[in-house]
């Protein structure tokens, strides 16, 4: 069993890997996504001037998930939630952060659904 400082570390050179080819602009902002074992949470940044412009989590408040069962199911609504503030905000196209994790399960559900309402990846 790998210790969890190797699992860190190694998560961490995956991050600076992706964000070396990844980077937000006024048109396209970066869609940056960070998984916890709980809740998923995505910001869309403009990294030319170092705002968040859109934020949503399944810990948000206005976020009602109590009907929704399953991490990949809320994680996919949150992706529905935030392409809608997005599209509210002017933003149509944004680049995919996936923040180190791998493009499968929850990560992948929210891609889809951000997807799913209207944004384009």
């Amino acid at each position: 069993m790998a210790k969890q400082s190797d699992k860190l570390s190694a998560r961490s050179k995956r991050i600076r890997r992706i964000r070396k080819k990844v980077t937000g602009t006024q048109e396209r902002p970066r869609m940056c996504v960070f998984r916890s074992n709980r809740h998923i949470y995505v910001q869309i940044i403009d990294d030319t001037t170092q705002k968040t412009l859109v934020s949503m989590s399944s810990d948000d408040k206005s976020f009602d998930g109590s009907d929704i069962k399953g991490k990949k199911e809320k994680a996919a609504k949150v992706g529905e939630i935030i392409a809608q503030q997005a599209l509210e905000a002017g933003i149509k196209k944004v680049v995919f952060d996936r923040g180190g994790n791998l493009y499968h399960g929850r990560v992948k559900a929210l891609s889809e659904g951000a997807r799913k309402g209207g944004l384009v990846l």
